[in-house]
């Protein structure tokens, strides 16, 4: 009981400390930007931490500011989602067909060099400025889910799926419990690293394409009416709204594959077998 109040109490004190810690780099760099406000001494090019701050204080009250990121972050959500759909698909399709492999893995390389502006250029001549994003996400996120998931898929314990199949084991059984348990972790980093560049390629699409409510529309629109203050305020929104949705879904993600991971067959397939046979006996006996 001591140990547990001392471990308990070193982690709180742990804790407490790390949140001291990036307290004062908060403080720290807010110094700095006052101290680059006060050298420039021009609002036009650089705003005041407290100017800026105000600002966002003044916008976050209105109902056009969360329509504007909820448009942001709906379209980030749904590109998100199309390339990780496709993305699954394709990584299950090259795995087990060497053609597929080699016939689209130079278009998913393409994609990863190909910078994004090109691809937004591009697609507002075939496109709706509002689909725009959405379709840049897609292109840009597809090869991140593909190669993790990939993988992921590469990495199966062979002596598993060999007991598997040895008793007879159904291919939902098999993805319960040796696919999803094992893929867990790659997903998990592909939908993190997807969201988190899904965010930045949303930003610049909308900073171009200029769709309406949306968070890049309205940092454009602060540049080309010189108002520093908005282009101040609407880029830490980005920051903050991008940092949050990344580590909402990275904790969602960590929370879901520590369950999945529960699930995996630690002893033996056999005892799992044994086990769901066990019990559907006992259902057919009752």
């Amino acid at each position: 009981m001591m140990n547990s109040g001392l471990s308990q109490t070193k982690l709180f004190d742990k804790r407490y400390k790390n949140i001291l810690v990036k307290l004062g780099v908060f403080i720290l760099w807010l110094l700095v930007w006052e101290a680059i406000y006060q050298y420039v001494g021009r609002p036009i090019l650089v705003v005041s931490p407290l100017a800026t701050f105000t600002r966002i204080s003044e916008l976050v009250v209105t109902s056009r500011f969360w329509l504007i990121v909820r448009g942001t972050t709906l379209r980030v959500i749904e590109g998100v989602l199309l390339a990780f759909s496709f993305g699954c698909i394709l990584a299950v399709l090259t795995k087990r067909i060497v053609f597929l492999k080699v016939l689209f893995e130079p278009i998913l390389g393409i994609f990863r060099a190909m910078p994004s502006a090109s691809i937004i250029i591009l697609a507002l001549v075939w496109l709706p400025t509002f689909r725009i994003p959405v379709f840049i996400i897609f292109l840009v996120v597809t090869p991140i889910i593909w190669a993790n998931i990939y993988e992921g898929l590469g990495t199966v314990d062979v002596k598993l799926l060999e007991m598997a199949t040895l008793f007879k084991w159904s291919f939902f059984k098999k993805a319960r419990y040796i696919y999803l348990p094992h893929l867990a972790p790659f997903v998990a980093s592909a939908l993190s690293t997807a969201f988190g560049q899904g965010f930045r390629t949303a930003i610049g699409s909308e900073v171009i394409a200029r769709p309406p409510n949306s968070m890049g529309r309205m940092i454009y629109d602060a540049r080309i009416y010189m108002q520093t203050i908005n282009l101040f305020a609407w880029t830490i929104a980005v920051l903050v709204v991008s940092v949050l949705i990344v580590k909402t879904t990275t904790k969602l993600l960590s929370l879901l594959s520590n369950k999945l991971a529960g699930t995996t067959p630690t002893a033996s397939a056999a005892e799992i077998d044994v086990q769901e046979g066990s019990s559907d006996d006992n259902q057919q006996s009752q």
